[in-house]
């Protein structure tokens, strides 16, 4: 398979703006379809994008470029990068050693008892094991959850402590901040003014029901009026 080189539909355009090749020679170097290029030069593609030169990013030479604007035949060449970029390996499920699969169940508890802030997939990653299995664990109806014992996954060597507190620490980044007890605070001049308004209204409406009840002097003393009127 040819090797495409930086931002092919980049270099393509600069192709088209700058040299005298043809479409397939084009597409040949970007490792792109004929017709794509030529979408390209008709503006129906690639709209927005800036063309880049590849001889100032180091892969391709003037004399290729010549001897293709010489030639439609000719095919030019790539050339080797002098920097290997190292190719990313996506990490797969761990691999757990036959022998201490069997504790694989005990260190999951022990996470999720000791560790309620992790996610099923960060366990995943910790001890090798599958989302069924945790919900189980969790659930507490996986087949042996009588006898489980937690157990700290590093003690049994299914992870590193390193890779434990890396985990801890991301999960407690991506968990929601406690949310902060509001203490007393300060009232606003509206809210002052309408409590002082509120107690003055109450101590007026106290002092008219006490002036409504009567007093026992007062009742003694009509009761005795009362008494020298009808002798």
């Amino acid at each position: 398979m040819a090797t495409a080189p930086l931002m092919p539909k980049a270099t393509a355009i600069w192709l088209l703006d700058n040299t005298t090749m043809t479409f397939d020679q084009i597409a040949d170097f970007c490792v792109l379809h004929p017709l794509e290029v030529k979408a390209i030069a008709d503006g129906d593609a690639s709209q927005g994008i800036k063309g880049m030169d590849p001889m100032l990013s180091g892969q391709l030479t003037r004399e290729e470029v010549d001897k293709a604007e010489a030639d439609s035949s000719y095919r030019m060449k790539i050339l080797e990068p002098k920097v290997r970029v190292p190719e990313v390996k996506r990490r797969g499920p761990r691999y757990t050693p036959v022998s201490k699969r069997q504790d694989r169940p005990n260190a999951i508890l022990w996470l999720v008892r000791n560790h309620a802030e992790l996610k099923d997939a960060q366990i995943m990653r910790l001890v090798g094991t599958t989302k069924p299995t945790i919900s189980a664990i969790r659930e507490r109806t996986h087949w042996n959850s009588a006898t489980l014992q937690p157990t700290d996954p590093v003690t049994l060597g299914l992870c590193t402590q390193l890779e434990l507190d890396f985990e801890v620490r991301k999960a407690a980044k991506a968990a929601p901040p406690p949310t902060e007890p509001q203490g007393a605070r300060l009232l606003s001049a509206e809210e002052t003014t309408a409590l002082r308004a509120r107690d003055a209204e109450a101590a007026e409406q106290q002092k008219r029901a006490e002036a409504l009840e009567p007093d026992a002097d007062s009742v003694f003393a009509k009761l005795k009026t009362l008494k020298r009127d009808e002798t």
